[in-house]
């Protein structure tokens, strides 16, 4: 049975390989979000998509960061793993860019996210793994993260349950 997570991206440069992803069939999780629902979400201001994100975490077991290019370091996002860290939920990442877009691009490899935070003396990037797909095709990357993603998030669950 496939586990409950969140999914957290970039949404402007990273929907089209984030929806590749979550239409593996592997993963139960938020909903997708249109363009224009997530504008909505957005008009709303920092307190409805608190909300929003609030809503859409509670529940899952999990949260799997995509990274992008342009992942680390934005706001909604470093609130998303500080949210799910704090509420003891298996997070990993899996690095997205080597996965094509809409347009048949593909971008460059960003920066792990988990090393913008500290637990103690040391960064949560030391804790919670990043998979970085061994490929640059992009239908290799996708049949890795496909053949793998269960075994990550069952992974992501017990570092976290010990930690």
């Amino acid at each position: 049975m496939a586990r409950k997570v969140f999914t957290s991206f970039h949404y402007k440069s990273d929907n089209w390989r984030a929806t590749q992803i979550r239409n593996i069939g592997k993963i139960e999780g938020n909903s997708v979000v249109s363009a224009n629902k997530w504008e909505e979400v957005t008009e709303g201001g920092a307190t409805a998509i608190k909300k929003w994100i609030n809503d859409n975490m509670y529940g899952k077991s999990c949260v799997i960061v995509f990274v992008g290019e342009n992942t680390a370091g934005r706001k909604w996002i470093k609130y998303e793993i500080e949210r799910a860290w704090s509420e003891k939920k298996g997070i990993f990442g899996i690095y997205i860019h080597n996965l094509k877009n809409s347009k048949g691009e593909k971008a460059m490899k960003g920066n792990n996210p988990f090393s913008n935070f500290t637990l103690g003396s040391k960064k949560l990037s030391s804790i919670v793994k990043c998979y970085n797909p061994p490929y640059t095709a992009s239908t290799s990357v996708y049949n890795h993260i496909k053949e793998n993603i269960e075994d990550w998030i069952e992974e992501a669950i017990k570092i976290r349950g010990n930690n």
